[in-house]
């Protein structure tokens, strides 16, 4: 019988996005078991992603753990998700976490909402 093909890991992080996550982590005001990232309809392009703390884990959360961080992929956003690398980004008037996506299509000119393909439709199935 053949063993099963290993699930592809839906998102990684760069040394900047894990050394941000855990600073941010360690000056949260509760206890946090990891941070929560979706994606949510909104915007002028169609969806914007999410980040949150999270207390607990969901059991139908996806759980990544990457360079020593722990992040939680909403289940409804894995499809929307899978194959993006999350950056952290410092410019000379902005910092923020950049989420390098394959699956997205196109980005509203203010940069707040992107437009996204399910992993499985980018391929034409």
């Amino acid at each position: 019988m053949a063993s099963p093909r290993p699930r592809p890991q839906v998102m990684r992080l760069t040394e900047a996005a894990a050394e941000r996550i855990k600073a941010v982590m360690a000056r949260a005001d509760r206890p946090i078991a990891a941070v929560r990232v979706g994606v949510k309809n909104g915007g002028c392009a169609g969806m914007a992603y999410t980040m949150e703390y999270a207390e607990t884990i969901n059991p139908l959360d996806e759980v990544i753990e990457d360079k020593g961080v722990r992040i939680l992929i909403d289940p409804k956003a894995v499809m929307f998700l899978l194959g993006t690398e999350m950056d952290y980004k410092v410019d000379k008037l902005s910092a923020q976490f950049v989420f390098n996506n394959p699956n997205q299509t196109s980005a509203c000119g203010c940069g707040e909402s992107v437009q996204l393909t399910p992993a499985g439709d980018a391929a034409g199935n």
